[in-house]
């Protein structure tokens, strides 16, 4: 970009992705993971989330933790101002867990896409796997991102 007299120069528009894209390849690599734990409760089972009528653990739930165990792999690698938000999630749930018991999802960052993160997750109860799957998020500039959902930033 050639700077004239007189003229203030301006970035090309696509900076920030060039940016963002560099910056992800320096700070999020495949292999990063987290494990989060949760102990299942009442508030926790699928009659008290509305996805079923029975006291177990309930999949949204399974999902939530999943997400939180992506969400944790990342947090401490971001580049300032990022944030990390879901885009899509493939899950079977294949056993049920009772309330007392505890549950730990793990999520293993797989692949780095430019802004494409993509986890594979297990969630166990005592050496038994009662979920795994796949979730993807993307990385987006936090103020950016809650300017587009009308959201304050």
């Amino acid at each position: 970009m050639a700077h004239l007299p007189g003229r203030v120069a301006r970035a090309p528009p696509n900076t920030y992705a060039v940016a963002m894209q560099e910056l992800t390849e320096q700070t999020l690599a495949p292999g990063l993971t987290a494990r989060v734990e949760l102990t299942v409760t009442d508030a926790d089972t699928a009659q008290a989330v509305g996805s079923g009528d029975v006291p177990v653990l309930g999949t949204p739930r399974v999902l939530a933790l999943a997400e939180a165990a992506t969400v944790a792999a990342t947090a401490r690698h971001l580049p300032s101002g990022s944030t990390t938000v879901g885009t899509r999630v493939q899950l079977e749930h294949r056993a049920a867990t009772p309330v007392g018991r505890t549950v730990a999802a793990q999520a293993r960052l797989t692949e780095v896409d430019r802004r494409r993160l993509v986890f594979e997750i297990t969630v166990t109860e005592g050496g038994q796997t009662v979920a795994e799957g796949r979730v993807e998020r993307a990385l987006v500039d936090r103020h950016r991102f809650l300017e587009r959902a009308g959201g304050a930033a």
